[in-house]
């Protein structure tokens, strides 16, 4: 029997989210690795399939920035669709076996397992034949309405990109679009038919569970390899606000960036947070939690070496004095948008525009 190693990411940003299917395509097609599920939540984005219609996003761009919603272009099949917050996404990366070859084998089952997991909650769903995803009511009913998303991508038998299932999600997003390009129906949660919040771990749960049915497969439970810390430590207020970026030596990048560092064994994010503020600029002040972790993959080593990071804030007073430690030769206090400008991952920017709405210690 074959294994399906589950790995629950939570926030993913989704470029990470892009390059993190890459490298797991890339270390299945190399059988690497067995086939595997990733479950996660984006923050708010519009994805666009090769079939979409840019039409079919009826927001203006003012109106998506003041949303914070990014727009991105994807290699799946399909039209527009919005991720965001409380929805589950999956991405099956699965090498399909001789007897599986076949694309709308493939939709059906990615459909059987959210069709099976939403019966877990109580919810009876269905596939609407001229429409894509799972649904709620009957095709040609006023009140059909979808729950979930579907849009794939294989090449040489592998899959890609996934689905995604509407648990507690803002329903408001949709109004941004044309859910899918289809205009006939609307879009649904598991919250709203419910009446109440569902906790998306047991979600989750559920779908790893019916996904290892549907596929045939033994589930083995995937873990992160590293946890790290991201800390921006700040100075003023508003337009007067400053970063402080740290430069990597050329032999570890010659990068900019906030303080970063791993977790040490027994250690908590907050004590690794203070602990890296201290080796790294000299500084000895109270880090504020941010409530931001988020994975991604380190590099592009193949197998994907997973990451679990988690973001603070450090606020100085402005003739603070830095002394910089081994790891880094040189360091500037900026603005934020030449912050946001120099460093190069997204992770890191979200840390800098979490820590300029962060309450002072």
């Amino acid at each position: 029997m074959n294994t399906l190693t589950v790995f629950r990411l939570g926030r993913v940003e989704y470029e990470d989210g892009l390059k993190l299917m890459h490298l797991f395509g890339e270390a299945r097609l190399q059988e690497r690795i067995g086939d595997a599920l990733l479950l996660l939540e984006h923050p708010p984005v519009l994805t666009l399939g090769r079939a979409a219609k840019r039409e079919n996003i009826t927001a203006t761009d003012a109106r998506l920035s003041e949303e914070g919603v990014e727009v991105f272009d994807t290699n799946r099949g399909g039209d527009v669709t919005y991720h965001g917050p409380g929805q589950v996404v999956g991405y099956p990366i699965l090498l399909l076996p001789p007897e599986r070859r076949d694309v709308r084998r493939y939709v059906r089952d990615v459909e059987r397992g959210l069709i099976q997991t939403l019966a877990a909650f109580g919810l009876t769903a269905g596939a609407i034949p001229k429409w894509p995803g799972v649904w709620l009511g009957q095709e040609g009913s006023p009140d059909a309405r979808k729950i979930g998303a579907i849009g794939v991508h294989l090449s040489r038998w592998l899959t890609t990109h996934g689905f995604a299932l509407n648990v507690n999600t803002n329903l408001e997003h949709f109004q941004l679009i044309v859910p899918c390009g289809i205009r006939e129906a609307g879009v649904t949660s598991m919250q709203r038919e419910l009446g109440h919040p569902v906790s998306v771990p047991d979600v989750e749960e559920v779908l790893a569970r019916e996904f290892t049915q549907v596929f045939d497969a033994q589930r083995v439970d995937g873990t992160v390899d590293l946890r790290t810390v991201s800390v921006a430590v700040m100075h003023g207020r508003g337009l007067e606000a400053r970063v402080l970026l740290l430069r990597r030596t050329p032999e570890r990048g010659g990068f900019w960036q906030t303080v970063t560092g791993r977790l040490e064994p027994g250690e908590s994010p907050v004590e690794a947070a203070r602990r890296e503020v201290a080796e790294e600029t000299g500084l000895q002040l109270p880090v504020v939690d941010l409530a931001y972790r988020h994975a991604f993959a380190l590099g592009d080593a193949l197998p994907p070496k997973l990451v679990e990071e988690h973001g603070f804030t450090v606020h100085a007073a402005p003739d603070t004095q830095v002394r910089l430690g081994p790891e880094h030769d040189a360091f500037e206090w900026v603005d934020v948008p030449t912050a946001l400008a120099r460093l190069p991952f997204r992770g890191l920017r979200e840390t800098v525009t979490r820590a300029l709405k962060a309450p002072r210690p």
